[in-house]
């Protein structure tokens, strides 16, 4: 090829893109901090120009960029270009990829065989690492296995020092409880958690963990018996974010404290993620969600929800959380059960994303692994696995992508209506503005926290019944987000005011008819209606309350073996939200 001269007015436009080539070099810092991460073609940067570029004006680019065309890929118009000795590969392909004459610009990376831990109780096949190959970790670990600057905090039990694959990883801790340096574990809890999260990886001793380059701060909280309080944690989780913290992992059921959820925030505020479990306990936990904390459900290896896991409103991810190898206190390994693991789990993908992008904030490793799960259940957000089961692979490519686009401007959010301060009724309309400077990718409305919807396109136009909620002051909360992970927020305060509800439903027994005769179980059925809606249906047989239905079709049942032979009178009561009862007719039936 041809040697065009510089400098010319013909060329001062690639005149000026030298420029802003020197400024880059001058300011440039490489991106991340990844051990083991794959290396790259040093002095080599791939750039795909547009097809409308001429050949004349991409030499006159590349050359004023300090560079030249090595070489191209036949058919898909990739160059190869060679950089000048000593120049940041990373920040020439910053440059190039920001140019828009220029589709990509990238690395020429070097891509190792897909790799496999040589820890000998890492084995998918037998079980003990399913969940590791549940999530992708393998394919992430391609990336990376965690860096060794990125730190975990177990806020648990404490850990076993001593056992030979955490040792390494350990780095100093505090005893909360005690007030000192001893965070020696009491219980067991804690090992078997921090060996989840960051088990010392590609050792050649006992088990993979999900971030086994990253490291362990361990934060003892609880008492000799594993008991914790939301002061311990809240103490815990501040100590850990004042050194350096960037994952905190909290194996308790503590997401509805407003203690913790304000240590969380202090968390979030210094560029940290702080994850905790659901319980185990198989309720459902109707309070609103807790934006500083992302709160795991347990997956089987089915993916399905395991039987003990709890759900709710408050529900963000879903993790494995059954039968989960692990280490244990005096150098053993073990399987263990429960949201205590599923959570480690999504601690150890966030340390995974920080150590690909360190420069992400909290809220936005959050988003990160909210958007990369696999979505199961009900589409999108479900009470059971909230967003999906974290996948790491999927959540690791995310950071890097986002770390490549180098966008770092959030969204512009605001409220049309309604307007501060006001006060509503019935059913309203929410409309909410918001633009990016590349673009918007998702807008979520919260009441008091608790997600209300979320649009992926304008018009960002929300529909809000507020007779489903009591009379009283509320905050309405919009976050927006764009592609990279950036998010704003914006809310108002308004007052929801609904005329007092003083119809009571109506009910009517459809089965067993008057007059039937029965014997065994009997299921009765009722038709209910009601302005707002039934809440509970009771059966009276022979006034005497005997079963309940808080669920529709709210069909209730009578065991009639028991009761004596002849007539016996059933008849239904139906409740509303507001306490209002309606009775049904009295019917008759024989056994």
């Amino acid at each position: 090829m041809r040697t065009l001269s510089l400098l010319t007015p013909k060329f001062l436009r690639a005149a000026r893109f030298c420029v802003i080539f020197a400024f880059l070099l001058s300011t440039s810092i490489e991106v991340g901090f990844t051990q083991h991460r794959p290396d790259f073609v040093p002095g080599r940067v791939l750039v795909k120009f547009r097809p409308e570029v001429s050949p004349v004006q991409v030499q006159s680019i590349v050359a004023a960029a300090g560079a030249r065309i090595a070489g191209q890929i036949p058919r898909i118009g990739v160059l190869v270009l060679q950089l000048p000795p000593n120049a940041s590969e990373v920040a020439y392909a910053r440059a190039f990829r920001q140019r828009r004459d220029v589709v990509f610009a990238e690395l020429d990376h070097i891509l190792p065989l897909a790799f496999t831990p040589n820890d000998p109780l890492y084995a998918p096949s037998s079980g003990r690492g399913w969940h590791l190959a549940k999530i992708s970790a393998p394919n992430a670990w391609d990336t990376t296995l965690g860096s060794n600057r990125v730190i975990v905090a177990v806020l648990d039990t404490g850990v076993d020092g001593a056992h030979p694959d955490l040792a390494p990883n350990l780095v100093p801790g505090w005893n909360i409880y005690n007030n000192n340096a001893d965070t020696s574990d009491v219980h067991g809890h804690g090992t078997a958690v921090a060996g989840t999260v960051a088990a010392v990886i590609n050792n050649g001793i006992g088990i993979a963990s999900v971030a086994g380059g990253c490291r362990i701060m361990p934060i003892r909280i609880s008492d000799p018996n594993g008991y914790a309080s939301y002061t311990t944690i809240a103490n815990g989780l501040i100590w850990a974010a004042d050194r350096g913290a960037r994952v905190a992992n909290v194996s308790y059921r503590c997401s509805n404290s407003s203690t913790v959820a304000t240590a969380a925030q202090y968390f979030q505020s210094k560029n940290g993620v702080v994850v905790v479990a659901a319980g185990n306990e198989s309720t459902f936990d109707a309070t609103a969600d807790n934006p500083y904390v992302l709160t795991v459900s347990a997956t089987n290896s089915s993916d399905s929800l395991t039987s003990w896991s709890n759900t709710g409103n408050n529900i963000d991810l879903a993790a494995p959380g059954s039968g989960i190898y692990t280490t244990l206190r005096g150098g053993t390994y073990g399987s263990k059960s429960g949201t205590s693991f599923s959570a480690p789990v999504v601690a150890g993908v966030a340390a995974l994303v920080i150590s690909v992008n360190p420069n992400l904030t909290g809220g936005q490793v959050q988003d990160v692994l909210k958007r990369s799960a696999d979505d199961l259940g009900a589409a999108s957000w479900d009470p059971q696995y909230g967003w999906g089961r974290v996948n790491a692979a999927r959540a690791v490519s995310m950071a890097l992508s986002l770390n490549q686009m180098g966008d770092t401007t959030p969204p512009s959010v605001s409220f049309s209506s309604p307007t501060n301060g006001a006060t509503v009724s019935g059913t309203i309309t929410v409309q909410v503005n918001a633009s990016d400077n590349v673009g918007v990718a998702a807008v979520s409305l919260y009441l008091n926290g608790a997600l209300l919807s979320t649009k992926t396109a304008a018009p960002y136009t929300f529909s809000l019944d507020t007779t489903r909620f009591a009379n009283g002051s509320y905050t309405l909360r919009a976050v927006a987000a764009d592609a990279a992970g950036n998010t704003a927020s914006a809310q108002i305060s308004l007052s929801i005011y609904n005329t007092a509800d003083t119809t009571p439903p109506t009910i009517r027994i459809t089965s067993p008819m008057n007059g039937a005769r029965v014997n065994g179980t009997v299921s009765v059925a009722v038709a209910t209606s009601d302005d707002r809606g039934v809440v509970r249906v009771e059966l009276y047989v022979n006034g005497r309350l005997t079963a309940t239905s808080t669920s529709a079709p709210f069909t209730t049942q009578w065991n009639a073996s028991k009761a004596p032979r002849g007539a016996h009178t059933l008849q239904c009561k139906a409740y509303d939200a507001a306490g209002n009862v309606g009775i049904s007719q009295s019917i008759t039936v024989y056994k």
